[in-house]
């Protein structure tokens, strides 16, 4: 079940390592309590639905990552049962909304999301601004999953827009690195599962997310403008996977 060759295996230790680290560097161990919650709720879920329909207890290793991002990015100070909600509400999504026999939806962008819209449920992108400790692993992935093209999509789209916003501002142009939420790129956009499948369609999923951030911030979207970007970029990949390009080889 665990490979530490296995990529999605090296997720779960660098998040796991880098909750702890959070921990204490903050002073905040309610956010390891929390991540457990949505953790063991996340694969407890997961493990139950998968144990009905084939009859053989599973722990899959993308629903531990699922619950590891939900805690990271849903507030610590949020009750108990948030994370349980989260949990269930991504599991959900993962086996329910469907597509050509895969989810649709990140399931934990999806569960989160939902979180903040039926429970009012706040978020806190827990060290996602500690980019010297998030980019390089997120380059490592990106490079493994074949998922480069949606960071580099994102960066052009990213820095064409604000760059242009912060010179009109009369702002220091390097100041719009403080805008990234380095976390939500470099590990929730980059996901391989609910993204697309060609190189162009990569381009264009990083350049639609990071136009979509740009837009609503603009718009003063009263939501998380980074989960509700990514989730309509999420149901924008089928329409990606039928331009008229070649896969991947």
């Amino acid at each position: 079940m665990f490979n530490v060759r296995s990529i999605k295996t090296q997720l779960i230790i660098y998040l796991a390592c880098f909750a702890v680290f959070l921990s204490i560097k903050d002073g905040r161990p309610v956010f390891l309590f929390t991540t457990t919650i949505a953790v063991v709720s996340a694969f407890g879920i997961d493990s139950i639905i998968r144990q009905l329909r084939t009859k053989v207890f599973q722990i899959a290793e993308s629903a531990i990552i699922t619950g590891f991002i939900i805690g990271y990015v849903i507030s610590s100070d949020e009750a108990w049962f948030v994370f349980v909600l989260a949990s269930l509400l991504a599991i959900f999504s993962k086996h329910v909304i469907r597509f050509k026999n895969k989810h649709l939806f990140n399931p934990a962008a999806f569960g989160i999301f939902s979180s903040t819209v039926l429970l009012g449920a706040s978020t806190q992108w827990m060290g996602t601004y500690i980019w010297y400790i998030v980019v390089p692993f997120g380059l490592y992935w990106a490079h493994k999953t074949r998922r480069m093209e949606i960071i580099i999509g994102y960066a052009i789209v990213f820095f064409l827009l604000f760059g242009a916003n912060a010179m009109a501002q009369r702002t220091p142009l390097l100041s719009v690195l403080g805008y990234i939420s380095y976390f939500y790129v470099f590990v929730m956009v980059i996901e391989p599962r609910t993204g697309p499948a060609k190189p162009v369609g990569k381009y264009l999923f990083g350049g639609g997310a990071a136009l979509l951030v740009f837009v609503l911030t603009q718009a003063g979207m009263r939501v998380d403008v980074e989960l509700l970007s990514l989730l309509a970029m999420n149901a924008a990949v089928p329409l990606l996977n039928r331009l008229p390009f070649k896969k991947e080889v």
